[in-house]
């Protein structure tokens, strides 16, 4: 009888997390609030301090704590060296302001208003660090992610993102010196750094040789679910072996995504990794909703009704000041400040640290972390009411800004890199274009790297794969695959998920270009058309007859099959038969009809329906 109850008992919490999301979570979507704060909102009311469903939050801040792991990772898989190249002013250089000044700052407040001394270091950066889901969820709402201020207050977040592993590895360190001293302190220290410099180094190795061939041999069985086990075998095995040696286990992980992040198998990586990052993410900011006591918060309720609004108008503040002063309009500079001015996730994840190692007492956490969530809510709603406000600027200041990026590199994103793929690639490239090709056929992609090329492995046909590469915010989408089903089930996903996105399909035969102009795609071709009717030029050239006599007849005959093709849309695969040249009878004639000598001339009523057509062939 023993087994039920276990069972049970482990179910039951499992149960409530599911359903506190499921009520919560789409519901502060709706009023524009987020789901960040849906799963703190969820975590305060299921937990002790309100109706007590889980009377322990921390039976589940181990496993929540893997959420912040998978985030590390995925940020790291996102720094590739080129992209930090082209934004190192506004990371290293805007980011650093950011964090240093605003650190000061609330650090100073803090001594000023408090008796604290030991934890001053933390509680600053803690709060000078900013919400990246919020911002980012925010910035995608309203399509703003390649605007300038969008950009800009991406450069902050990746630089926090950057600095929030040595701030983990610094406060053990912090409190281990106040802990040791002489001798002792020296050879543990030693030790310590012996030991993380030897895993840190291993990391490199496996990364750097092991890692692209492991996944290589993986990739080739085709069996998705062990590239997901892979996927967070790597991630969390970085992660255990950080904290082996005394490291933070996100250090790890982001280690480990940074060396994975020119790996052909990123996008695939972060496709598999975002659902569990995503769902562990959100228990983990319900495990923090289900730590923050009501009571202590209702018993402070006249210092964090002051504290919250002062938080965000300080950080809104600073933030536009320093944007400001690196260039950016007033009015980017405020709707960045504003996206800033939430703490941050890794404020649940720095308090908690600082509390362990004696940094902070634990009323302290709880009024902080309060704090954090609190700002978290009335961040977004500031940065709304702001965005409405600006939205009044003069035309002419908004049309002078579009401008002055309506020149940067068109992106595309190509799916499919055999022959066809390779063509259409090149002429991309040879354009300047931003290209990003994905491929699943590891082989091809093994040979592509021999040539110089760059190519993801990734599956088309996967909406989460879609997303990692780029299609939802490119300009266009060429989808280059030898299977008709593949290529249509693509352009289906494309045109449900990302309709603002422009397709160009490479058709198999007619029919299938039919069913592609069926499913409304932006431009198809089939693959062999073009080079054929170039093939026949060049026969008819060598036979005598005259370059232009030649050129023209392909003219007739590639005007002849686009109006055909229009007649077989319409009408079925029998449409427009009689358009061919020597064409002398139908496929199935109809009864006493006489067959046809000639093919017949193109009509006025023809003509306009090749027009119409316009290229799409």
């Amino acid at each position: 009888m023993a087994e039920p109850v276990s069972q049970a008992s482990f179910l039951s919490p499992v149960l409530m997390f599911c359903a506190a999301a499921v009520v919560a979570v789409p519901l502060f979507r709706r009023i524009g609030l987020g789901a960040v704060l849906g799963y703190l909102a969820a975590g305060v009311v299921i937990g002790p301090s309100v109706l007590a469903l889980v009377d322990d939050p921390e039976t589940v801040r181990g496993v929540a704590e893997i959420g912040v792991v998978l985030l590390l990772f995925i940020v790291g898989l996102e720094l590739k060296p080129s992209r930090l190249v082209a934004m190192r002013h506004d990371i290293f250089g805007l980011g650093l302001a950011q964090v240093v000044a605003t650190a000061m700052v609330l650090a100073g407040l803090t001594a000023a208003f408090s008796e604290q001394d030991k934890g001053l270091f933390v509680i600053g950066v803690a709060f000078a660090l900013s919400a990246t889901s919020v911002a980012l969820q925010i910035l995608e709402e309203r399509g703003d992610l390649q605007a300038s201020y969008g950009r800009r207050a991406f450069a902050v977040l990746l630089f926090q993102d950057l600095a929030i592993v040595p701030l983990l590895a610094m406060l053990p360190l912090l409190a281990n010196t106040q802990a040791l001293a002489g001798g002792e302190a020296m050879s543990r220290g030693l030790g310590a750094v012996a030991e993380a410099l030897g895993a840190v180094g291993l990391t490199v190795f496996a990364g750097r040789y092991l890692l692209n061939p492991f996944f290589r041999v993986l990739a080739a069985t085709g069996a998705r679910e062990v590239m997901t086990a892979a996927a967070l075998l790597v991630a969390l095995g970085a992660a255990m072996l950080m904290e082996e040696v005394g490291l933070s286990m996100a250090m790890g992980a982001f280690l480990a995504g940074v060396l994975l992040a020119e790996s052909n198998f990123r996008h695939q990586l972060e496709a598999d990794i975002e659902p569990f990052r995503g769902l562990l993410l959100g228990l983990f900011f319900m495990s923090v909703g289900m730590s923050i006591d009501v009571g202590l918060v209702a018993g402070n309720a006249r210092l964090l009704a002051l504290a919250v609004p002062l938080l965000v108008a300080l950080k809104i503040g600073l933030g536009a000041g320093l944007l400001r002063a690196f260039g950016s309009p007033w009015r980017d500079a405020v709707r960045a400040g504003a996206l800033l001015a939430p703490a941050g996730e890794f404020a649940f994840v720095l308090l908690p640290v600082a509390a362990a190692v004696g940094l902070v007492t634990q009323e302290e956490l709880q009024l902080l972390t309060a704090l954090a969530a609190l700002s978290m809510l009335l961040g977004p709603i500031v940065a709304k009411l702001l965005d409405q406000v600006l939205e009044r600027v003069p035309e002419a200041e908004r049309e002078a800004e579009a401008e002055a990026f309506a020149g940067g590199a068109s992106n595309v994103v190509v799916i499919g890199f055999g022959r066809f793929g390779q063509v259409v690639n090149q002429v991309l490239l040879a354009d300047g274009a931003d290209v990003t090709v994905i491929d699943r056929n590891v082989e091809r992609i093994r040979a592509a790297a021999r040539f110089g090329f760059k190519v993801y492995y990734g599956d088309g046909t996967r909406l989460d794969v879609l997303r990692t590469s780029g299609a939802g915010r490119a300009d266009l989408v060429c989808i280059c695959v030898d299977d008709r089903a593949t290529a249509l089930k693509i352009v289906e996903l494309m045109h449900v998920e990302f309709p603002q996105v422009r397709t160009y399909v490479r058709a198999y035969d007619r029919v299938h270009a039919i069913d592609l102009m069926n499913a409304e795609v932006d431009y198809q071709m089939r693959e062999t058309f073009e080079s054929a009717l170039a093939f026949g030029r060049a026969t008819l050239e060598g036979l005598g007859v005259p370059a232009e006599r030649a050129r023209a007849v392909v003219d007739d005959v590639r005007r002849r099959d686009v109006a055909r093709l229009m007649m077989q849309k319409a009408e079925g695969i029998m449409g427009g038969a009689d358009m061919l040249h020597g064409a002398r009878e139908r496929l199935t004639p109809e009864p006493l009809t006489a067959p046809k000598a000639r093919t017949r001339a193109l009509t006025a009523e023809t003509e306009d329906l090749i027009a119409d057509a316009g290229t799409s062939r």
